[in-house]
């Protein structure tokens, strides 16, 4: 079989070459202008994902990439902060040019605000309220008869911060005294405070070293008040807090205890504080009242001039949630209580409150 060579001319083979040649520097040059575009569309998406409106379907939870949905999410947060503070100063211009005919500001609806009225509401000027107070068994003490005198214990073999928690509220309480409690039951303890004319029992509780429960027993009738205890910092852990408490005895401040149950526990931690407090000291101790949670603070001020006044956390702090209000002196057993915590049908409605 004959085999025939078939001639190539030299003018194709450089052909073929040269579009190979010119192929590759068409796609260098395709390449360097693709890397430089990609650089300015990424310029120009990033400033119009800044810029642009998200949709109002859109959802960020729907991104499944983690990065990428933390990222979009930082711009959606930070694009409705600029929302608020545009519309912000539209209103503060709106209403420097109003001036005095400006419309009132606006009151945000709060949990607080938006409360369910209770029917035992304490009301200052009723006549049955002011007989209770004059006939309960603190009347002695706001008509300056008694001085209070308060004993403050612990539970069974307290921890190191129990102990540093209750020495610091014996400087915060006039004329308190710490003392172990030995293994002894409180049923052998109150006979004993009696005796020695201690008109108030404080019990701190712990669990797991920290204190989780407090017990306000006034003696010798009772009532007996027993507390949840949390957010406890003692003074080493507050910043920028000022000298030790001075012998000084501290104003006393109540705030929203506004039914009949918050008037009893408002006036029961009145009563730990002598009535006639020495305004030379410019202490004050705070018992806040917000949605049934007790936030106790104490802190010394100063007059820096007619209008401006500053504060200075002295500590300790924590934060007081009511579970038990019980008749008498302390009896887990066969004591009658007035009021007991129900968390699943007091707690149902967030804006119903006991106190």
């Amino acid at each position: 079989m004959d085999i025939t060579e078939v001639p190539v001319s030299d003018d194709k083979k450089g052909k073929k070459k040269k579009n190979k040649n010119s192929n590759k520097k068409s796609v260098r040059e395709e390449g360097n202008g693709e890397g430089a575009g990609a650089e300015e569309k990424e310029e120009k998406m990033e400033k119009s994902d800044a810029a642009a409106a998200f949709p109002p379907t859109f959802s960020v939870s729907e991104i499944k990439n983690k990065q990428r949905r933390h990222l979009m999410f930082m711009k959606l947060k930070q694009e409705k902060r600029k929302q608020k503070m545009q519309l912000r100063k539209k209103k503060k211009k709106e209403r420097e040019a109003l001036g005095d005919k400006a419309p009132p500001k606006e009151v945000p609806k709060t949990i607080e605000n938006q409360r369910v009225y209770d029917e035992t509401t304490v009301d200052p000027e009723d006549e049955e309220v002011a007989f209770d107070e004059a006939t309960d068994e603190f009347s002695a003490y706001f008509n300056g008869l008694t001085n209070p005198k308060v004993l403050i214990t612990t539970s069974d073999r307290p921890r190191g911060r129990t102990v540093r928690f209750c020495e610091q509220l014996a400087t915060v309480i006039p004329n308190a005294h710490v003392y172990y409690r030995r293994g002894l039951a409180l049923k052998r303890v109150i006979p004993q405070c009696v005796a020695r004319n201690f008109t108030y029992l404080i019990v701190i509780n712990e669990d797991r070293k920290v204190p989780n429960g407090m017990v306000l027993c006034h003696l010798p009738d009772g009532p007996t008040a027993h507390f949840k205890v949390s957010s406890v910092r003692l003074r080493k852990e507050i910043k920028r807090r000022g000298k030790g408490p001075t012998e000084h005895s501290p104003e006393v401040i109540l705030n929203n205890f506004s039914t009949r149950l918050g008037h009893s526990i408002g006036r029961l931690f009145a009563a730990l504080f002598p009535q006639d407090p020495q305004f030379v000291g410019r202490q004050v101790a705070t018992f806040h009242n917000q949605r049934d949670f007790i936030f106790f603070r104490f802190h010394r001020y100063i007059f820096k001039n007619e209008k401006k006044v500053g504060i200075q956390e002295l500590g300790p702090r924590f934060t007081l949630k009511l579970r038990s209000l019980q008749k008498g002196t302390f009896d887990s057993k066969f004591g009658e209580y007035e009021w007991v915590l129900k968390r699943h049908e007091m707690d149902a409605c967030r804006r119903k409150f006991q106190l």
